[in-house]
């Protein structure tokens, strides 16, 4: 199934119900606190190119890598257009881990979205790009000098959450869950019935106000 079709169905959904379908399946945490968003009304749908940041040391920054190695590195040989990048916090959520020029690299890859466990400058050059971008807040200063990417195409967390290359990652104005690819479609049923159940239970409530009102 195309990766636009799934994100259609994600955001049909919610972040909540996919929240209670992922704690039916697994028992680690899988839900990611509300975020900021350039464009709240943009969810964020796709599979996880991670890069990993730890804090800034001058003598590990001598060996010329800068973010152009990490982000190709992390996006491997896979189709962009299903690539959700995600940056983990090096520990500092409240600088800044990019913005509208090192992030202008994404949207000319075409992906399908930025996840930022910090913050991001730029909004408004951000809201234009062709890609959902979610994180802790806008910044206004460089935070270079503070934190640093250390590696790709490994284990990050995200505000308490294991998020795995290839993790299916959504994020809405409620907030985000990380689901395992090979639950996905378990995941997505489960949703759906929980979604159809809900449904019902709120005609009933509906029905018995309007019987109690006659």
């Amino acid at each position: 199934m195309k990766n636009n079709t799934l994100a259609t169905r994600a955001a049909r959904l919610g972040c909540a119900t996919l929240v209670d379908a992922m704690g039916r399946v697994y028992g680690h945490r899988a839900h990611i606190p509300a975020m900021s968003s350039p464009d709240p009304l943009r969810p964020l749908f796709g599979r996880a190119a991670t890069i990993s940041f730890l804090p800034y040391r001058e003598d590990l920054t001598e060996t010329g890598r800068d973010f152009k190695h990490y982000f190709y590195g992390a996006l491997g040989e896979g189709l962009p257009a299903e690539h959700v990048l995600v940056l983990s916090s090096g520990g500092y959520s409240d600088v800044s881990h990019g913005g509208g020029t090192k992030l202008a690299r994404a949207d000319s890859a075409g992906l399908a979205g930025v996840l930022a466990d910090g913050r991001l400058r730029d909004f408004t050059q951000l809201r234009a790009y062709g890609f959902a971008t979610w994180c802790t807040g806008e910044a206004v200063r460089w935070g270079g000098d503070t934190v640093m990417p250390h590696a790709f195409g490994v284990a990050v967390e995200v505000s308490g959450v294991c998020v795995n290359p290839g993790d299916y990652v959504y994020m809405d104005s409620s907030g985000g869950v990380v689901i395992p690819p090979a639950s996905l479609h378990q995941v997505f049923a489960i949703a759906e019935d929980i979604s159809a159940d809900e449904a019902a239970a709120a005609r009933d409530i509906r029905a018995e106000s309007t019987q109690r009102d006659s």
